[in-house]
């Protein structure tokens, strides 16, 4: 009878017991996985580190050159309107339009018969005059005039002689010349036609050498000088060509702050075409093996310049300082060595220390 109690008692026991462990292993599984929910709750909600990507740049050597861009205008170097300086009808014209004359050459006519009938009338009457201031002369030598007499024809004698310069200037007026060797263009009137001082014949221009005019900030006008090198181009051909400036304007546009300067340059095979624009490159220094980067990765901050450059992943800000500066590129004095990586792109995101991966 005990012993089947006893064995009632120990079975009770052991049924508390597996109870009591079931119930302990329910507990610590929730509280376990409520744990574990919370662990990946709390690195979900940690913020994870951010990489940016970048653009960069190899620091290196270079030539850098400070140059002012403008546009400007080919201009011939003489350039003329032909016209007469009488009135007439034209009864010759000498020139082939479009072609180059010379200097001196006899380009057009106006009728001039009247004047050389007026010429050949009055030298028709130089001997006599000439003959009478003579007799004068002699018969004063003898008292036989008074000195009033003789000084009367030869006044005579040098209005006649006057005269017939002025008929012969006349003449000279109705002749028209190249006053130098030049291109000339189209000419405006034939033969027969009336023309007056306002009439224009045709146009000479002289094509070599050829003139640049072009305009300067007032800022830049002191660094150009006569004999200064220039530098054009047109769009239809991109070579760039060499010109000198002859000279500057006296005085600067108050409207446009701006100077005019005009360049020169040979044109010995007439290629080039007065009225022709052009885009000018002026040098005003050079540095040669300088340190330049572009001017986008300059950050500055608190008047001072920094860039990032890469280092072991990470972007790593250095202060620099600068020189001169192009449409482009910033010569760097300090703060750089030839073979540095900069970063280029996403200075304004970029943060010292920040992890950074090149493109």
């Amino acid at each position: 009878m005990r012993s089947l109690l006893k064995v009632k008692w120990i079975a009770i026991a052991l049924i508390v017991l597996i109870l009591a462990g079931m119930w302990g292993y329910t507990h610590y599984k929730e509280n376990n996985d409520t744990a574990e929910s919370v662990r990946v709750e709390n690195k979900e909600a940690r913020p994870k580190s951010k990489v940016l990507n970048v653009n960069s740049y190899i620091v290196q050597n270079e030539s850098l050159t400070d140059k002012i861009l403008s546009t400007g205008v080919l201009v011939p170097d003489e350039e003329v309107s032909l016209s007469f300086e009488t009135s007439g009808k034209i009864t010759n014209i000498y020139f082939k339009e479009g072609s180059m004359v010379e200097k001196g050459a006899l380009l057009a006519k106006i009728n001039d018969a009247k004047l050389k009938a007026q010429l050949a009338k009055l030298q028709s009457q130089l001997p006599l005059a000439e003959n009478r201031v003579y007799r004068q002369k002699t018969l004063l030598q003898k008292d036989a005039v008074s000195q009033e007499a003789y000084e009367q024809v030869v006044s005579e004698l040098a209005q006649l002689k006057s005269e017939i310069e002025l008929v012969k200037a006349e003449i000279a007026q109705t002749e028209l010349y190249a006053p130098f060797t030049g291109y000339i263009g189209l000419r405006n009137v034939s033969e027969g036609a009336f023309v007056n001082t306002n009439t224009v014949i045709s146009q000479l221009t002289k094509t070599s050498p050829m003139k640049i005019d072009f305009f300067v900030p007032e800022k830049y006008a002191s660094n150009i000088k006569p004999n200064s090198k220039i530098f054009f181009r047109t769009e239809l051909n991109g070579t760039l060509n060499e010109a000198k400036v002859l000279a500057l304007d006296a005085v600067i546009d108050d409207n446009t702050h701006t100077r005019k300067v005009r360049a020169s340059f040979e044109n010995r095979k007439g290629s080039w075409v007065p009225g022709t624009f052009v885009s000018i490159e002026i040098l005003l220094s050079e540095v040669k093996d300088a340190i330049a980067v572009p001017s986008q990765a300059l950050v500055p901050e608190m008047g001072i310049d920094k860039v990032f450059v890469y280092r072991s992943g990470n972007a790593k800000k250095v202060e620099v300082k600068t020189g001169m500066r192009t449409e482009s590129k910033i010569q760097i004095l300090e703060g750089l060595s030839v073979g540095d990586t900069l970063i280029t792109s996403g200075t304004l995101q970029l943060r010292d220390g920040m992890k950074v991966i090149l493109n």
